[in-house]
């Protein structure tokens, strides 16, 4: 019996370490190579926001060199691609780099100045190309760079929205591109209070006219139209595409969608990857009350046509050379314009953070159909929009999402309290017969079944439930997913200081008990294999303490095999959460502690006795006497 007893030990052992070894190359490593690779390509591609320039009068010579080749597709009736004229590279002289600054130097442009977003508009295509995002930075300095959403195509990772219109397949119609040159009416920067007008005349009886308005968030209106002054009607398509030049940065995980997304129309959340994407090359729909366009984690660019819009939308990817390319687009139903007549096109393109707020607003003012599902919230959206409101709530009045998620927690234990009490109450009168159980496993040491008949009549005499202690787990399942996903997906997160050092709540705890929490200049995670091990922070280590406290509370389990389990199961936890974000640790080590209260109270009413410290002495001598032995050998 001692023999097999070992046995299960041995095993149990080495399965924690399995879990525990797995959990770290599985999940551990990748992550922190992902962010390693992440920072480096950003180092690596980081340039100031380039000086605004002006636009250029009508008449004056465009400058020399322009942007590399444009890779979008434009759509055509009957689905073809119509791919523009590549124009030359830049003129640069040899040797300098094609930078972002550099790209954007060597085109016409109309500087944006708004509350939120700044960067410029080209005169060259008439593209919104070059976009930042104001309030928010690359890193958790306030004074690092801004978040470039949008940029040029021929510098490094292009990403644009590009509108107009197209011809009916065969007609020689000479139509603005994104060659074309175009002439700002009027001087000044686009702003929220003040849009600008584009005007582009091709000299056969056609004039382009596009206005460009942005409101005080990440919204821009696009008005294109066409005055015919010829002597002939002409069918034009009007046109939107959000392209997108090679293959971005993805954490790839599998809670987290980026690429593709779109709401479209009866065919419901559309969400394709990019690896999907280059799979199938091409997916069409032909719909109406339509959004899409491309997400990243935190930010996205989407085209939002009218609601009642007749739209024959696509995703798709190609190549430009060697480099990959990816594309949303849409097509709206043909205008035929008279002689004298003025036809015209609206669009929309939202460009900037997937703030909860803003994205419900948008929807609300626009009616747009389930915009809210651009923030991925997953299968679990039933609870997770509704935690992020109650964090957000508590956040608005304490101004701190730390202390948040410590209220928002509180109010949870109370909503659960009645099962939680019940469960409580059962490992109480568990803890209570623990005698009589140990007497049952020695009075049939030698027959498991008669033993278990004997422990299941004990349970029903005592009205024991002998699973009440895995309800309060069972319990904190789909709350702790939710509260995991509100804290990766949610803008609102990122960047959110707790206090001390916990700047950044969707971060991991960035100290280390191995450097003794910063007193020693060392970085652990350099450690070959052994890194991400190492990275074992504060809290991490509060959440592992309180999760043992917790279950040194509940009665131990009479088969030496599950106590040793129950044993290993913080120290595997603490290890497993030590790469999970800050926020998410300190809900579970705050959970802990107001449930070893609560259980404590509860056992204590029901007459259990409450060994807590009497568990830390043995389980500290215990460990004295584990050492004294291997001294000894």
């Amino acid at each position: 019996m001692m023999k097999s007893d070992q046995k299960n030990t041995i095993l149990a052992i080495a399965l924690s370490a399995v879990v525990l070894i797995a959990w770290q190359y599985f999940y551990g490593m990748p992550q922190a190579e992902k962010q390693r690779q992440i920072a480096q390509q950003q180092a690596a591609e980081r340039v100031q926001p380039a000086a605004p320039t002006k636009a250029v009068p009508q008449g004056q010579a465009v400058p020399q060199g322009q942007a590399a080749p444009q890779g979008d597709s434009v759509p055509v009736p009957g689905g073809a691609p119509l791919t523009p004229q590549a124009p030359g590279q830049p003129g640069v002289a040899p040797g300098i780099p094609i930078t972002r600054d550099v790209v954007l130097a060597t085109s016409p442009r109309i500087r944006i100045d708004a509350p939120r977003v700044s960067g410029s508009v080209a005169l060259k295509g008439g593209r919104i190309d070059d976009l930042s995002l104001t309030r928010y930075r690359e890193t958790v300095d306030p004074k690092s760079p801004a978040i470039v959403l949008l940029s040029p195509s021929g510098g490094p990772q292009p990403f644009y929205a590009e509108f107009g219109w197209v011809a009916t397949p065969g007609a020689t119609l000479k139509l603005p591109n994104a060659e074309t040159v175009w002439r700002q009416e009027g001087n000044g920067a686009l702003t929220n209070e003040r849009p600008v007008t584009l005007v582009y005349d091709n000299g056969e009886g056609l004039e382009f006219r596009r206005s460009i308005a942005v409101d005080d968030k990440y919204l821009f209106s696009v008005k294109d139209e066409v005055v015919n002054k010829g002597t002939a009607p002409v069918s034009l398509f009007p046109y939107a595409l959000i392209s997108r030049h090679g293959l971005p940065h993805t954490l790839g995980y599998y809670i987290l969608h980026e690429g593709f997304v779109g709401v479209l129309g009866d065919k419901g959340l559309q969400e394709i990857t990019y690896s999907k994407m280059e799979d199938k090359k091409s997916e069409s729909f032909d719909v109406t009350n339509a959004w899409f366009g491309i997400t990243d984690k935190y930010w996205a660019a989407t085209l939002l046509p009218d609601t009642n819009a007749h739209v024959k939308a696509r995703f798709s990817s190609g190549l430009l050379g060697t480099t990959k390319t990816f594309q949303t687009d849409y097509l709206l139903d043909q205008q035929t314009i008279a002689p004298g007549a003025t036809g015209s096109a609206n669009a929309r393109l939202f460009a900037g953070a997937k703030e909860v707020e803003t994205i419900d607003a948008y929807e609300k003012a626009l009616n747009l159909n389930r915009f809210e599902l651009m923030i991925d919230w997953g299968w679990f959206y039933f609870i997770t929009k509704p935690l992020f409101t109650v964090i957000d709530f508590f956040y608005r009045h304490l101004g701190n999402f730390g202390f948040a998620i410590l209220l928002t927690t509180i109010l949870i234990k109370i909503i659960f309290f009645p099962l939680a009490n019940k469960s409580y109450a059962s490992m109480a009168k568990m803890k209570t017969a623990q005698p009589q159980m140990v007497a049952i496993r020695e009075r049939y040491a030698d027959d498991k079944v008669k033993q278990q008949q004997e422990m299941m009549e004990l349970y029903k005499r005592e009205k024991i439930n002998p699973v009440a202690g895995c309800l309060p787990i069972v319990i904190q399942i789909p709350v702790f997913f939710a509260l995991y996903k509100v804290l990766f997906i949610t803008i609102e997160m990122r960047h959110a200081p707790f206090i001390g050092w916990i700047k950044d709540l969707s971060a991991p705890d960035p100290t280390t008990v191995f450097n003794l929490f910063g007193l020693i200049p060392w970085d652990p995670s350099v450690v070959p294999v052994l890194g991400p091990f190492l990275m074992l922070g504060v809290w991490p280590l509060i959440m592992g303490v309180t999760m043992w406290a917790q279950m040194k509370l509940n009665p131990a389990p009479p088969d030496p095999t599950q106590a040793m389990i129950f044993n290993w199961m913080p120290v595997i936890f603490t290890f497993m959460l030590s790469s999970f974000s800050a926020g998410l640790v300190i809900y579970w080590a705050w959970n802990n502690t107001l449930s070893v209260i609560q259980q404590a109270v509860i056992m204590r009413r029901n007459g259990a006795k409450i060994e807590l410290w009497d568990n830390v002495r043995s389980a500290w001598l215990a460990l004295i006497g584990l050492f004294k032995k291997k001294s000894k050998a």
